[in-house]
């Protein structure tokens, strides 16, 4: 039987803090050891665990990003040992975790109360194993092996300098308890893959993460060489729940519901685009599809005109032309559906108006480039580059207007409006009976790219 006084002079370890994320309430838990566990038969034996805070109420990110855009009220969600784990310790590699659960080394505490010779209470605690499927109840604690601090985590971080690391903050637009957003400069990956030793969610790990123990995770992508808003979830909740935001924006839209005046989510893109449309705006329904190329060495996004002989993807854009001169446009692009280069193959094939730097889907416009006259780069001071310092990550911004031979891709996310998911998982935290219908809205603003900004200039001097 244990004796409440010893368990309460258990001793601290310092280790790694492990954090638990509710949403956007976020606490720092540090692991401790508890050095008296109890047998069957009663007696104590010295035993050391990696203890999880006890089991609260949790928020399914998935069923709120449904509800914010339209879906039916959610609950709390259920919630099995496994995903407390991963949720509680983001640090520890998911192999790790299931490894410890397949091998029985994964602990839950009962306690129960009996009566004492006296007629007063007694706790006694005992530790049963519990599968990784179990569902947990309100209090429920979970106990790993203490040795799992000797594990490496899932991700080291990639190794940053100062300038690195103050650059990547400088690129922060709005930053809350749920999510961070960066105004990504073009020429920058967002992921990593094969030749990308750089990547911004690796960047963001590294700079971003400040006092949070997981890193921020992205929920949408923008192409390298494209710039703009870009938003990263801070928790597991809130990430879970823009990826939910994303994915039922398309879902709605493909399904022809493109008059919702109400669009929880909402983007705008700026492009300049070679020629011009034939209408000033309009509302471009052309479904995509993959070509591959080159025996799979490569593939593009083509519009598919028959879907029989083709899988292919609903992709709605509308479009509204801002300015036009010289022979070139400035388009509003906003995308109902988030389908893979949508903007560059529908301005490119549909409009026949392909984005100025795009050399995938514009080349033919682009083997007839010319450079302008050497007059207009010297009426045009915005043209002057700076050599002296070279930017962090061998990024060029400097270059790449339309007054070059080789212009950058000039596309742009400059305007997004998206949920307060921060306000909408404290709502549900704090009530049962929560209402979303007053849930207020966050809006991005993005400035553009400095070789975006020169051909700007120009066009309207």
């Amino acid at each position: 039987m244990v004796d409440p006084s010893l368990l309460c002079r258990s001793l601290v370890l310092r280790l790694q803090p492990c954090t638990v994320t509710c949403g956007a309430i976020r606490c720092s838990i540090t692991a401790f050891q508890r050095y008296y566990t109890t047998n069957k038969d009663g007696s104590n034996n010295r035993g050391k665990w990696f203890t999880l805070p006890p089991f609260s109420s949790t928020i399914n990110g998935s069923n709120l990003g449904k509800q914010l855009v339209g879906g039916p009220k959610v609950s709390t969600s259920e919630m099995t040992a496994l995903k407390w784990v991963h949720q509680c310790c983001p640090q520890l590699a998911r192999s790790l975790i299931q490894k410890l659960f397949r091998l029985r080394q994964v602990r839950r505490e009962f306690i129960t109360i009996k009566s004492s010779e006296n007629g007063g209470q007694l706790q006694e605690s005992k530790l049963k194993r519990v599968a990784a499927k179990d569902l947990l109840k309100l209090g429920d604690r979970i106990f790993l092996p203490i040795t799992i601090q000797e594990f490496p985590t899932e991700k080291q971080d990639c190794p940053c300098t100062d300038e690195e690391l103050n650059y990547i903050r400088s690129l922060e637009l709005y930053k809350d308890s749920a999510i961070i957003v960066v105004n990504k400069p073009p020429g920058m990956p967002v992921q990593g893959g094969i030749g990308i030793k750089r990547s911004l969610d690796e960047l963001a790990a590294t700079s971003l993460t400040y006092d949070y123990s997981e890193p921020p995770r992205l929920v949408h992508r923008l192409d390298r060489d494209s710039s703009g808003i870009l938003v990263m979830g801070r928790t597991h909740t809130s990430a879970t729940v823009l990826h939910s935001v994303f994915r039922e924006k398309t879902i709605s839209a493909s399904k022809d519901d493109i008059n919702n005046e109400k669009r929880i989510l909402q983007r705008w893109y700026w492009a300049l685009v070679i020629g011009s449309p034939r209408r000033s705006r309009g509302l471009i329904s052309a479904p995509l599809g993959k070509v591959v190329l080159d025996n799979g060495k490569s593939d593009r996004i083509t519009v598919v005109n028959n879907s029989q002989n083709m899988t292919s993807q609903h992709a709605i854009t509308e479009y509204r032309v801002i300015d036009s001169s010289h022979g070139y446009t400035w388009l509003e692009l906003s995308p109902l559906t988030g389908r893979k280069h949508q903007l560059r193959v529908h301005c490119a094939e549909v409009l026949g108006t392909p984005i100025v730097g795009d050399y995938k889907y514009g080349w033919q416009a682009h083997r007839k480039w010319k450079e302008l006259h050497s007059s207009d780069l010297i009426k045009n001071s915005n043209e002057k580059v700076s050599k002296e310092k070279a930017l962090p990550f061998g990024l060029d911004l400097e270059n790449g207007s339309i007054l070059g031979k080789h212009p950058h891709l000039h596309l742009h996310c400059k305007e997004m409006i998206l949920p307060n998911v921060s306000q909408a998982v404290q709502t549900m935290q704090s009530s049962s009976d929560y209402d979303l219908s007053e849930l207020k809205t966050l809006k991005l603003v993005a400035p553009l790219p400095s070789h975006m900004q020169r051909s700007w200039d120009f066009m309207n001097s």
